[in-house]
This record gives structure tokens, C-alpha cells and sequence, in this order.
């Protein structure tokens, strides 16, 4: 059967992306984000190459998360970015072995009520200035006190998140780093601030640890950087294929609401992908594809399994080809820019009947 949609994953390249984590925070331990499904790669796939590539711990959003990684036998440290929501996730989480991150209050209260003797790993987070999850810094005082009557809680460090690291002009991360390090200057204990953006762009905020993410999976996490330019390389190549080629008189319409007219005879392809498998119904006439290495932008709107692409650049183009919707050559940033969002909305949007493939491991 012959896939009509493909994702094709390399993981040699996203271990090449670890190792340029590397070489920008080479002091660091790195927390790799596999949240959201490996941000739509494939979370265990992801997990066993980050692995076995060295990497320190992983970072997943809920429970349900991290015990889909300990099912497949990742046993690697795995922090649980939101915490738990209840005692039973919090027991579960302790009996797996996994990192809750607590930033409110109800959790800590979930972990003083557990025995004094179980032994937790918890990661301590700080509201700098996000105002989304984190303790206000004026709490640190009151943490330290409880892990102090918790000797068998083995604090994994102090972690907070940035609000803008990917605007350079903005004095917001500085305001956040500064009132972070006054929190914590008399207290011990690993420090962690950097995401993708803040440790390609500041610096001042490649602590203890660094929690990569989308710079992982080949994107560039600012506005005005390629992927190219920080040395990272595209894991993800999205492709699909023709499945019908017709031509059109000038006047003639395309597509749902007859919303593109032709400007002339035209050869237009019909290309089996749509929005059911995660390709932005808000993708205007024009945005790019490749089919044999050259531009086919598309015309029409987006369809639930089909698009439509100029085929003018591509005479020589066959029922059959393959259509390149982003990959090498064509950076998932210039697609994103297309629908008015961002690269991480794209990946993490791919459905279940995206086929996927795995190179590299």
C-alpha cells in the first residue's frame, strides 16, 4: 500500500541537533522536551535516539506522558513539566521513578501528605515573571523549609521559564533572569532557565541545566534566524504525492468557494494531503510545495484531503510524484509563516493518518 501522506523522521539529524545543543551550552546537563508526542516525531522513537545519544533527562508534559515512556522501557530521568493533578498521579509518579515539577501549592501539599519516608524527586519551579505556572519568588523560603523536613526528597533543581527569549530586543528575559538569581542566591541546588530560544540567544541563562526543545527537531526557535544559520538540521521531511493532473482555462476556478481564478491556461495537480492529516486549512493560494525539486505553490483552499498546486513550474510533473509540503529544502518556518503560526503548531498538528517513517537510528 502505497502511503498517502509520510512523515519521515532522521534520527541522525536530530542527534546532530543534540550534539549543537551541546557546542551552545557545552557545561550543561540537557533536559530534552519529548512533550506533545516528541512535538509530533514520535515520543519514544525520539526518547530511545536522544538516549542512547547521551542525553541527561527528558522533559514531558503530564503523567500520562511519562508513563507512555516507561512502557516502552525508556528508564532514562523524566520530568513532568505540569507536575500532578492528584495523589494517585503523584503515587504513580513516585512508583515510576519520574520528576514532578511542583509549582503550586496544592502540589506541594500533595507531597507533604505522602509518608515522610517515600523518597521523591521533585523539581522546584519559579514564577519570574511568566505569570503562567511557578511559585512567586518570595515562596523560595517556604520550599526550602519543606525540603528540609523531607530528607527523602532529592531536590533535582530550580527551574523557571522565559516569556519572550526569542524577542532580542526585548528586556523582559533579563528582568525575569535577575529576579530568578535574587530568589535563589541563598539557596542551593541545580538551576535551570534556558529553553531553545533562551539558550541559542542568552547566554546568561545556559545554567545547570538547558531544556531544549523545538531546536532539537531542526526548527529555529527565532524569528530571524534559520535553522541553517544556528546549525541545526530539519528531522522532519512531510511529503505527499499527485494524485490527479487536469488542465484549466483562463477564468476557471479551484477549489472549495471558487476562490482562485486562473489567470490563464493553467495544469493544475490534485495532491492527496489536506487538513485531516494536519495541513493548515488557513494555508493561503501561494504557499509553497516542491515536487522534482522545483516550487509548486499552491492554489485553492485546503481541502480535508486534498490540495491543489500550479504545476506550470513543473511541467515535466507525473501523476504519481512525490509532493515535498516541508523538509529539507523547504524549512517548516517558511510554511508556518504561510498560516500565520509557528513550526510547533505544524508538527505537533500531524493526525494519525500521517504515515511515519524512521531513518537514522
Amino acid at each position: 500500500m502505497l502511503a498517502r501522506v509520510t512523515a519521515t523522521v532522521d534520527l541522525s539529524a536530530l542527534r546532530d541537533n543534540l550534539a549543537t545543543v551541546r557546542r551552545y551550552a557545552p557545561s550543561a546537563k540537557i533536559m530534552a522536551a519529548v512533550k506533545a508526542n516528541g512535538y509530533g516525531h514520535g515520543a519514544v522513537q525520539v526518547a530511545r535516539a536522544l538516549g542512547a545519544a547521551g542525553v541527561d533527562a527528558l522533559a514531558v508534559a503530564c503523567l500520562e506522558e511519562g508513563v507512555r515512556l516507561r512502557d516502552a522501557g525508556i528508564d532514562a530521568p523524566v520530568a513532568l513539566l505540569e507536575g500532578v493533578l492528584s495523589a494517585e498521579e503523584l503515587r504513580e509518579a513516585v512508583r515510576l521513578g519520574l520528576q514532578p515539577v511542583v509549582h503550586d501549592d496544592f502540589q506541594l501539599a500533595l507531597l507533604q501528605a505522602l509518608p515522610v519516608a517515600t523518597p521523591v524527586l521533585p523539581w522546584f519551579k519559579l514564577d519570574s515573571g511568566m505569570h503562567r505556572l511557578g511559585f512567586p519568588p518570595g515562596a523560595v523560603n517556604k520550599l526550602a523549609a519543606a525540603l528540609a523536613q523531607r530528607p527523602a526528597w532529592a531536590l533535582q533543581g530550580w527551574m523557571t521559564h522565559l516569556a519572550c527569549a526569542d524577542e532580542l530586543e526585548n528586556p523582559m528575559t533579563r528582568r525575569q533572569i535577575a529576579a530568578y538569581d535574587a530568589a535563589l542566591s541563598a539557596q542551593p541546588g541545580p538551576r535551570s532557565i534556558a529553553n531553545s530560544a533562551g539558550l541559542i540567544a542568552w547566554p546568561e541563562a545556559r545554567r545547570d541545566w538547558v531544556r531544549p526543545g523545538l531546536m532539537l527537531y531542526g526548527a529555529s526557535p527565532l524569528p530571524d534566524r534559520s535553522a541553517a544559520d544556528l546549525g541545526l538540521r530539519p528531522v522532519m521531511r512531510l511529503s505527499s504525492r499527485l494524485l490527479s493532473i487536469h488542465e484549466l482555462e483562463a477564468g476557471e476556478t479551484v477549489g472549495y468557494g471558487a476562490l482562485y481564478r486562473c489567470p490563464q491556461r493553467m495544469r493544475i495537480g490534485v495532491v492527496t494531503v489536506g487538513y485531516a492529516d494536519g495541513v493548515h486549512r488557513v494555508l493561503p493560494s501561494g504557499t509553497p510545495t516542491q515536487i522534482r525539486g522545483r516550487t509548486a505553490p499552491t492554489v485553492g483552499r485546503v481541502s480535508m484531503d486534498m490540495i491543489c498546486v500550479d504545476l506550470s513550474p513543473v511541467p515535466d510533473a507525473a501523476v504519481g510524484d512525490e509532493v515535498l509540503l516541508w523538509g529539507e529544502g523547504l524549512p517548516v518556518e517558511t510554511i508556518a509563516a504561510q498560516a500565520g503560526t509557528l513550526a510547533y503548531e505544524l508538527f505537533c498538528g500531524l493526525t494519525q493518518r500521517v504515515h511515519f517513517e524512521y531513518r537514522g537510528a
